[in-house]
């Protein structure tokens, strides 16, 4: 399925893609309905020359065709300022089959009109999925090319998180791994960054200054490094956190003190006048993956929506656009709406997709049993004493899209049509919910891509 060589993915390619400098694209409805697929399957699954060839190419004709990846932060902006008011705006993390899932993702969005939403991977999800910065890129970036798409994208690295065990036994070193994914992430084109330090709070001190001291000074270094290599014309979106997912529920004084100790240490480190944190996440109740029961069902979760109220209220007096609600995908129906009209700026989502597709209908039995393998044979060493079976599997599961990456990606047409249609469904949903369908015209207003350059291929010419 993918191209066997550079050569070959030229001559197949040449009677829709003039490479002159940048890439022409002749035809955009053939490149569309009988290139791209090949050519997004060879950018991930091909051998490293055709990866990186099939990657710029799809990268340089998504300019040319209007699809622009951005930073939201104008819009942001414009949100901290009350310039609109009343829409959440959805990040979706795209695991296992990226292309499929992030086409449901852009149907669903066309179909309703939807403008600002966000294709995101956390940097443990960059692991098990085994998708690089570069390849999500790549991915998300040709998906929204094949459902027509134009306009700008929102690529973002999700919880680029410190860990604090290895924090402690060598500060510079877990930190020094924190700026070689920053800076594989804005090479990569992704326009908007979310920090997470919140793992390195003491909640020893007496002194919330004091207890956010770490969390905010690291936040502010890894902020202006961004500052520092982000492209020309470009204002990354980035994000702080002040409460870990899934432990204390944040307040607004914490909320205050992060703020104030990260806009100090990054105007030395930055200057006065460096645009400074878009949004902050927080924790009012909420866990990622949700709460497993020992049937392998989830939990109903509760979230503290006027603690998120008043945070994001908080957060806009700040200066940013409110505040970011995480581990929210496993909530019930019926609570989505909340966001919106407690001002939440953004929502994540990630654990309900993978549990759509995984337990649809259509996943095939045999490929179930493949991931439910993988997790005994492969994993035992993570479960939990207490653990049942359906417990063990459902919290290890995820762990399965990268070593199964290839099967999923290759699933027969009829199980993608379906289990895709219903994912799609789901994300009409959820952009009525978010009330982000029909606000097209808020990206049209204030958003203005600047292209960011990737170097080409020296198998393409150099």
């Amino acid at each position: 399925m993918q191209y066997t060589s550079v050569s070959d993915l030229l001559a197949q390619t040449r009677s829709c893609l003039q490479i002159n400098g940048g890439v022409t694209v002749s035809d955009p409805q053939r490149f569309r309905n009988e290139i791209l697929d090949r050519l997004t399957f060879s950018a991930v699954f091909g051998d490293d020359d055709v990866k990186a060839a099939s990657r710029w190419l799809i990268w340089e004709a998504a300019w040319s065709l209007g699809v622009k990846s951005a930073s939201i932060d104008s819009l942001y902006q414009a949100r901290a300022r009350d310039a609109y008011t009343g829409a959440t705006v959805p990040a979706i993390n795209i695991r296992g089959a990226a292309y499929d899932l992030a086409r449901a993702v852009v149907r669903a969005a066309v179909k309703k009109q939807v403008g600002p939403f966000i294709f995101e991977l956390a940097r443990s999800e960059m692991g098990y999925t085994r998708q690089t910065c570069d390849e999500f890129a790549t991915v998300v970036t040709a998906a929204s090319l094949r459902e027509g798409y134009v306009g700008p994208i929102f690529i973002q690295g999700d919880h680029y998180q410190a860990n604090a065990k290895n924090y402690a036994a060598d500060p510079e070193k877990e930190i020094d791994g924190l700026r070689r994914l920053v800076r594989e992430a804005v090479a990569a084109g992704y326009g908007n960054i979310d920090i997470d330090t919140s793992t390195l709070v003491d909640l020893t001190p007496d002194s919330l200054d004091e207890q956010q001291k770490h969390n905010f000074e690291r936040a502010a270094e890894l902020a202006a490094l961004i500052r520092q290599i982000e492209p020309p014309g470009v204002s990354v979106s980035i994000g702080g956190e002040i409460g870990e997912v899934g432990k204390k529920n944040s307040t607004v004084e914490e909320l205050r003190a992060y703020t104030e100790g990260f806009n100090r240490v990054f105007a030395e480190l930055a200057g006065g006048g460096a645009r400074g944190l878009s949004k902050v996440s927080v924790n009012t109740g909420s866990t990622h993956g949700g709460v497993v029961l020992p049937d392998g069902t989830i939990a109903n979760v509760k979230i503290d929506f006027e603690t998120l109220r008043e945070m994001s209220d908080e957060a806009r007096r700040l200066g940013m656009s409110g505040a970011v609600q995480h581990g929210a995908s496993t909530l019930p129906a019926e609570a989505f709406h909340h966001f919106p009209t407690t001002g939440t700026a953004e929502v994540h989502l990630a654990t309900e997709f993978q549990n759509i597709a995984m337990d649809h209908p259509a996943f095939p039995a045999e490929l179930r049993e493949d991931v439910r393998k993988y997790c005994f044979d492969e994993l035992l060493g993570e479960r939990s004493a207490n653990d049942t079976d359906e417990q063990f599997v459902y919290k290890a599961r995820k762990r399965a899209w990268g070593p199964l990456k290839q099967q999923v990606w290759t699933l027969d047409a009829d199980a993608k049509a379906s289990i895709y249609a219903t994912l799609e469904a789901k994300f009409e949903f959820l952009y009525d919910q978010l009330a982000v369908t029909n606000t097209r015209h808020l990206v049209d207003e204030f958003v203005s891509p600047a292209k960011i350059e990737k170097p080409k291929p020296a198998t393409l010419g150099g």
